[in-house]
């Protein structure tokens, strides 16, 4: 029996003389990745964003309209196979002041082209792309 999991979370960026650095947290597996969590009964999916941002790491976020991208993979949980379904946002944030939630280990602002090298799974690193490149396209990094 495969389990069905959905989440959702954000590219979170902060401008910085007019480039973004992008927002990465630092998971206790180790892992380099952006804030996200599950979808509670009732919620949307840009509400679950915006909540688990909040959550993870103190921040009031922007959601930025037009961009929505979505992962699939699947893991195993105690033995356990889950198909997880992750609905990613871009936000941006006004503000650096990042408090950590007791669920990660750290947090780092990069660059994109430091982000693009230390998040850590290819299906991330295309959301950056993405997301990079949409910041680019709409005119809202110079």
């Amino acid at each position: 029996m495969v389990k069905e999991e959905r989440s959702a979370g954000a590219v979170v960026f902060y401008v910085e003389k007019g480039e973004p650095l992008y927002l990465l947290l630092h998971y206790p597996r180790g892992h380099l990745d952006f804030p996200k969590g599950n979808i509670e009964p009732g919620e949307k999916e840009e509400e679950t964003a915006l909540r688990e941002v909040k959550e993870e790491t103190g921040l009031d976020v922007e959601l930025i309209p037009g961009f929505r991208e979505t992962i699939r993979y699947i893991y195993k949980l105690h033995g356990e196979t889950i198909r997880k379904t992750v609905v990613f946002f871009l936000a941006r944030s006004y503000s650096k002041d990042v408090k950590i939630s007791w669920e990660h280990k750290g947090y780092y602002w990069f660059p994109y082209h430091k982000a693009i090298k230390e998040v850590t799974f290819p299906s991330t690193r295309e959301v950056l792309k993405k997301a990079h490149n949409f910041l680019n396209f709409f005119g809202y990094i110079q």
